[in-house]
């Protein structure tokens, strides 16, 4: 090691040093408070962490894939089990939009979602990461069947897009302070159905 090198800063092949893959990380967070999404790149994430760019890459192959990793370490959300699957579903879209809202993860996730845009790396990366959200939601499905709440041939992966199709378009659009009573009635038309009786 060359005299005044930083040990912390060193790596072995592809396998990460966990103290450089932590000051990158740090970096890439404080980036994106600092600077926003359009000031993110992996060359002010480099700076920061004085870091050489071959470095990040071997870890983190696009923007992307560090984007979403420094979003998975910030996200912490309670999904509630409450015994009851209304309760469940209203209290874990009221965490995540609180989540999303006080901290910066939520426009962390913007920006994945618009770089998934114009960017196959990056899309590829967000649907990796959609794909194992939508089982984790789809066990509170497959919880509320197994108490005998919901059918036995929903398909609770189609429930799961359907409720991250309007938490997205809440984060999307910035208006995460819904209100719980109408996150409540959102739900409850999902569980209840829309259509009407027949001969109504």
């Amino acid at each position: 090691m060359a005299e005044g090198a930083d040990p912390a800063r060193r790596s072995i092949g592809a396998r990460r040093n966990p103290d450089s893959a932590e000051a990158i990380l740090e970096a890439a967070e404080a980036v994106l408070v600092e600077a926003g999404y359009a000031g993110f790149s992996i060359e002010a994430v480099a700076r920061r962490a004085r870091a050489g760019k071959p470095t990040i890459y071997r870890w983190w192959p696009s923007k992307a894939a560090l984007l979403l990793e420094v979003y998975q370490r910030q996200k912490r959300v309670d999904v509630p089990d409450t015994g009851k699957l209304e309760e469940d579903i209203v209290g874990f879209l009221v965490n995540l939009f609180a989540h999303w809202r006080d901290t910066s993860s939520g426009s962390v996730f913007r920006s994945l979602i618009a770089e998934a845009q114009s960017d196959e790396t990056a899309a590829a990366a967000l649907a990796g990461y959609a794909g194992g959200r939508r089982a984790h939601t789809g066990q509170i499905i497959e919880r509320a069947k197994a108490r005998g709440e919901v059918a036995g041939d929903i398909d609770a992966a189609v429930v799961a897009d359907l409720l991250a199709s309007y938490a997205w378009r809440h984060l999307l659009t910035n208006r995460l302070d819904e209100p719980e009573a109408t996150i409540r009635k959102m739900v409850r038309y999902l569980l209840q159905g829309i259509a009407a009786e027949a001969g109504q």
